[in-house]
């Protein structure tokens, strides 16, 4: 046989299982799952319309990334993080997308400013919306807005992998409840953000984007939503 048409069900496999681990990436990053929420693989493969082999190999992978992680009694599931984890990944994450932010403010083209305020406008409306699970949406495209302007792969790459483990935490709130958004710390943040990157002055952006990250975990810490210490 041609071994072409042998390798074709390979690459069809390969290709199946890279969408189910693009698709489950974005439930993640986006935060429409929770904290130990756990996942099956059948139900994920229904969802998807494949079969549960890609979507098993999918979930591999984001266990490596630790994005998931399997529990003592072999469920997969969303990870707890405790609330030192937490606050370390969000001071890792001010400094690193901070950094972005700083980046964006010189090399942004005049679209991607164009893109960066749409979002921040998306933003301030949701703040009076009755649905606060839009603002989770509005929240990651904002972001991501700006570290894509910052024009380096790697870096958004890196980026991605830190909102992989944050995005169920930091979205937990916003899914339930406007109050974080009604403080008013993140729509203050994302305009002064939007108005350092705007404005070319790259210190300035990289504050606003830290603040607004450190703002948001002092702000689920203290609302108590996570744990002192590991379960069990």
């Amino acid at each position: 046989m041609n071994d072409a048409i042998t390798t074709l069900p390979l690459l069809e496999r390969r290709t199946l299982a890279e969408s189910a681990y693009a698709h489950l990436r974005e439930l993640l990053v986006s935060g429409r799952v929770a904290p130990g929420e756990r996942l099956s693989l059948r139900d994920l493969s229904e969802a998807l319309g494949v079969s549960v082999m890609p979507v098993r190999e999918a979930v591999s992978r984001l266990i490596a990334d630790r994005a998931l992680e399997v529990a003592p009694n072999r469920a997969v599931r969303v990870p707890v993080m405790t609330r030192a984890q937490f606050r370390e990944l969000a001071q890792v994450r001010a400094g690193i997308e901070g950094w972005a932010a700083s980046l964006a403010a010189t090399t942004r083209s005049p679209a991607q400013l164009d893109g960066i305020a749409a979002a921040e406008a998306a933003m301030r409306k949701a703040r009076a919306s009755a649905d606060p699970s839009i603002a989770v949406a509005l929240n990651r495209d904002f972001h991501f807005a700006i570290y894509r302007a910052a024009a380096l792969p790697t870096l958004l790459e890196v980026i991605g992998g830190l909102w992989l483990k944050a995005g169920p935490v930091i979205n937990l709130d916003l899914r339930h409840s406007n109050d974080r958004l009604s403080a008013g710390h993140a729509l203050r943040c994302h305009a002064a953000a939007l108005a350092a990157i705007r404005d070319g002055r790259p210190e300035a952006a990289r504050n606003a984007v830290a603040e607004d990250i450190t703002r948001a975990a002092d702000f689920i810490i203290e609302k108590g939503g996570l744990p002192e210490a590991p379960a069990g």
